[in-house]
């Protein structure tokens, strides 16, 4: 089946505008291609050190240098619920090559922060810098010409599009992901939202606060709101990265443990010749891009992926910015009302028929390219199928079968789901939830931005208000509690791009704007920094380019600047003449906060990175 006119137009854009990046990426992977075993290459007391751990069975395997050998690279840690159960995933995948004559490493681990403990502290200005450490650290770990295949065990926000951005540097491996799940539903998302706003507003204490968030954070697993995390898995999916139907199974089931040994197997078919061979540079391709950005519009995804998307095509010679993005929005329906855009989280989404379902009515209506290669090998079609469990072939278990050890299971591709099980969070394309997509690009005289406005009420849409202007969150913070914002306002948060302070999502705002608005003030934010997939019913023009430090005309805006904000037309612009705010002096920020708290460590860092339209990266 073929696109749609509307998604071809900006596919074929890509394409041209990204001919000759990827033409050399390309020939730089083939240079790097070879029909023998990574290793061969090595000299005897290369091959000595790098199997010197392992045991006699695998030694021998190893020095042979016949069987495929799989890189492991984790990001396991136990302080993250939803990287803990990664704990045990090196056992099992290593259990599962073994049976196929075939061995798997730990090759490295890969650092895994989590910006749900970092939100509003110090720390979180180090949150994107560790998107290109994670490439780094995995580049790192796939240096030593030991592997033929990869596994890539992550997650969370910039985990997974580090790794993916690492290993297209080692784009003639064929590569896997493999998802942890999310964790069971807790509390519920519109209470949790309540709770915040209560706490904000001084009507509850810390420890009703701290109760709430333990119930909606409460074991391993992802969190289960429709951020960045999420979005991670969401996209992996649909770009053909993970097994189909793997990306929301709940952690330590018999679901998860079979479908992760079944992608190791997907791996070792593909380096044993009984599976057409997938490298990742095949796989992430200008289309699979494309379908991406398609996915991340019809669910409502994070905006954070505006940056990494972008970080993830130029990685593999491939050219994307915020217009491409606009553009596709324009047609692509949103599909999905997941929390933040509505009040079910990722398991009711599961539920309601999950990827399968979403990935066939995307395809069915056109907005898909079904011409890709993915892990299965050509074409999206095992996509559309929901896996289940089977004893034998006379006894089902559907998705779940927790009486029964995975060790009696295996898996097939099967089942296809005619209609949602809840159109109240996953809708057919032909009954949209709007038919256009959440996210939008707005221009004017302050540059250039985006708008997730999926979860914004038409009513706040458009905002012309005074600004009032913070150089950071606790300045905001200190003029709410000073009730110094019972008004008709546009936030200017700025000094918060990646060049000033490595670009930290802003989530104090959040509760605190919701009570303004729920007071009935006009509020808005404009902002050089980040919102992430949280930034809900405020509209919020985030990721300014050119920011404040790079001499951004949001560092000469003044209180009382009148700012419109026009999500509709797509226009953000300071209603004065733009030489007379050019005349002004530019506001400056207190460089000592780059110290402390590892800060001073990134400093290249911050030197280095593009803008966040170039995807906020250091590589060039």
């Amino acid at each position: 089946m073929t696109v749609s006119r509307a998604i071809e137009k900006v596919t074929q854009r890509i394409i041209d505008n990204s001919r000759d990046s990827r033409d050399q990426y390309l020939q730089r992977t083939n240079d790097t291609a070879s029909d023998v075993t990574e290793r061969s290459s090595l000299s005897c007391g290369n091959l000595a050190h790098g199997m010197a751990a392992c045991n006699a069975t695998d030694k021998k395997i190893i020095s042979n240098e016949e069987a495929a050998n799989l890189a492991i690279i984790t990001s396991y840690n136990d302080m993250l619920s939803a990287h803990q159960p990664y704990q045990s995933y090196p056992e099992l995948i290593k259990k599962t090559a073994s049976k196929y004559g075939v061995t798997a490493q730990v090759a490295g681990g890969v650092p895994a922060m989590c910006d749900g403990i970092t939100q509003g502290q110090t720390g979180m200005e180090l949150s994107l810098f560790s998107r290109d450490l994670i490439a780094m650290s995995t580049a790192v770990s796939l240096s030593h010409n030991m592997f033929d295949g990869v596994l890539c065990l992550g997650v969370c926000d910039k985990i997974v599009p580090g790794l993916l951005i690492g290993t297209l540097s080692f784009g003639h491996l064929p590569t896997v992901f493999l998802p942890a799940g999310p964790m069971p539903t807790g509390q519920g998302n519109d209470e949790k939202a309540k709770i915040r706003k209560d706490f904000a507003a001084g009507k509850i204490g810390r420890a009703e606060l701290l109760a709430s968030e333990s119930a909606s954070y409460h074991s391993a697993g992802t969190c289960t709101f429709y951020g960045t995390a999420n979005s991670n898995q969401m996209l992996m999916e649909i770009m053909g990265l993970h097994l189909p139907g793997s990306s929301f199974i709940p952690p330590n089931t018999p679901m998860r443990e079979v479908l992760t040994e079944k992608a190791v197997e997907i791996l070792i078919e593909q380096l044993n010749g009984k599976r057409v061979l997938t490298p990742v540079s095949e796989i992430i391709s200008e289309k699979t891009i494309v379908n991406g950005l398609v996915g991340l519009l019809a669910t409502g995804g994070s905006t954070n992926h505006a940056i990494h998307l972008i970080a993830i095509a130029r990685a593999a010679g491939i050219i994307v910015d915020w217009q491409d993005m606009a553009d596709l929005s324009k047609n692509v329906p949103l599909l999905c009302r997941i929390y933040p855009n509505g009040s079910a989280d990722i398991n009711h989404f599961q539920a309601a028929g999950g990827m399968a379902y979403l990935m066939r009515e995307l395809a069915t209506a056109g907005l898909l390219h079904q011409d890709v290669m993915t892990i299965m090998g050509n074409g999206l079609e095992p996509y559309f199928l929901e896996p289940r469990l089977i004893l034998d072939p006379k006894a089902e278990i559907y998705r779940s079968a927790s009486e029964v050890s995975a060790s009696q299971q295996t898996i097939v591709w099967g089942n296809t789901i005619d209609s949602s099980f809840d159109e109240d969070v996953l809708r057919p394309a032909q009954r949209p939830f709007t038919n256009e997509g959440g996210l939008k690009l707005l221009t004017g005289n302050l540059g250039r931005s985006v708008i997730k406005v999926s979860a914004v009420a038409e009513e706040h849409q458009i905002v012309e208000a005074p600004a009032k202007v913070f150089n950071s969150q606790e300045e905001f913070q200190q003029a709410f509690d000073e009730s110094q914002l019972n008004e008709d306002f546009v936030a200017v948060i700025r000094f918060q791009g990646p060049k000033t302070n490595g670009m930290p999502e802003l989530h104090k705002l959040t509760p605190l704007l919701a009570i303004l608005q729920d007071k009935g003030f006009k509020v808005a934010i404009v902002t050089d920094g980040r919102m992430s997939g949280a930034s809900g019913k405020i509209p919020a023009a985030i990721h300014l380019v050119p920011e404040a430090s790079e001499g951004g005309l949001i560092a000469k805006i003044q209180d009382g600047d009148l700012i419109r904000l026009d999500s509709k037309l797509g226009e953000l612009n300071v209603l004065k003449p733009k030489e007379e705010i050019e005349q002004r002096n530019a506001a400056t920020v207190n460089s000592a906060n780059n110290l402390g708290v590892g800060r001073e460590l990134f400093a290249l860092f911050r030197d280095g990175v593009s803008s966040a339209e170039l995807g906020a990266s250091i590589f060039k």
